[in-house]
């Protein structure tokens, strides 16, 4: 399991354990699962896909951002 923060400017958008996470990243969109190795990149706009421990399946709409994981741990900032 991963430990997952996706934070805007105003507010904490989501803070929770997760099982996967997809992003829109410059070259495609990627997922990144337990254990990933370490990742910082930056994100277009898009949809976030979070899939919860308990398989409850989130998305968030951004308009670009940031992503930085490692030790399945992922602070994702976006706008």
């Amino acid at each position: 399991m991963m430990y997952l923060e996706i934070i805007t400017p105003e507010k904490l958008l989501f803070a929770g354990e997760i099982k996967l996470i997809k992003l829109p990243g410059i070259s495609g969109s990627f997922e990144i699962m337990t254990n990933h190795a370490p990742i910082i990149s930056i994100l277009t706009p898009g949809k976030i896909k979070v899939r919860e421990t308990n398989d409850i399946v989130s998305y968030f709409e951004i308009n670009g951002g940031l992503v930085e994981a490692s030790n399945n741990k992922i602070k994702v900032l976006v706008d």
